[in-house]
């Protein structure tokens, strides 16, 4: 058995940056993402998904959605009650976005088709904020190990497609105490991220995608790769031929399917799950 808890502000005032942006955090059902999305998200939170029984790993999970929305169920909630049906407590995190109007993914959708520079314009300035939302999640887990029934040295992070950019991010973070102790980017996105040397004492890493990535975005996973491999650090890449992008949770009948069996694998590997 899990249990979905509130939702917890990582901020106890505004996060810096979002000073005169109001809140106007929406949650609906996208057609074109085939997923329930939230969008606007201007107050950072996360929300636990905990077993009944912990085993002391605790992982942060950030959905994608090009910085504009969170598919917040196939890449987080099914993703954290996954990891909690094994033990692990889950924290599903909900990162600040880009300002939109009333349908976030049919605005970033029209976007990439008529303003590409533009919408990278705006995720390059986002990403930031959202990885410093990153950060102080990790942080917050820490601070409060203890209660939550999880060790302060085996806390990681997980993220998808935007998600996996922001968890790129963290893992470069300049305080030990904010920066996860395995990380997971799953059909991450390196744009603006700066793979140089990982930080002394980083920790293991698991990377999926699928060549047929729609967004070309196959060739950045190996960049992750070879990055952690030049420099020694453990890290397990499946590159599946088939899948898309986008693929979290569903079920496509393709082998993609089962990355989050082969996660599981990973983390038993690692005396993590």
């Amino acid at each position: 058995m899990t249990t979905r808890g509130a939702p917890v502000e990582l901020y106890a005032g505004v996060a810096a940056g979002g000073e005169g942006r109001p809140d106007r955090r929406t949650t609906y059902y996208s057609t074109l993402f085939e997923n329930q999305v939230v969008t606007n998200v201007v107050v950072p939170t996360v929300t636990p998904v905990v077993p009944d029984v912990a085993n002391g790993t605790a992982i942060v999970v950030a959905p994608g959605g090009g910085f504009h929305a969170l598919s917040i169920e196939s890449e987080g909630f099914e993703v954290a009650e996954w990891l909690a049906d094994r033990g692990v407590s889950a924290f599903v995190l909900e990162y600040r976005l880009v300002p939109c109007g009333d349908d976030a993914v049919a605005e970033l959708v029209t976007k990439m088709t008529t303003d590409l520079d533009g919408v990278h314009a705006e995720m390059n300035e986002i990403a930031p904020l959202a990885a410093a939302d990153a950060r102080a999640a990790v942080a917050w887990i820490r601070d409060r190990a203890a209660d939550l029934g999880v060790r302060p040295d085996r806390v990681g992070f997980i993220g998808f497609s935007a998600g996996g950019n922001v968890t790129m991010r963290v893992a470069y973070a300049n305080q030990k105490r904010e920066r996860p102790d395995f990380i997971a980017p799953i059909y991450a996105s390196v744009r603006g991220c700066d793979l140089a040397e990982p930080p002394a004492g980083s920790g293991p890493m698991f990377i999926v995608a699928a060549t047929d990535d729609g967004l070309g975005l196959a060739g950045d996973s190996v960049l992750i790769y070879e990055t952690w491999r030049r420099a020694g650090v453990p890290v397990e890449l499946h590159l599946y031929a088939t899948g898309g992008h986008g693929f979290g949770m569903k079920r496509q009948g393709l082998p993609s399917d089962s990355w989050i069996d082969r996660f599981g694998d990973w983390l038993t590997a690692n005396d993590l799950l």
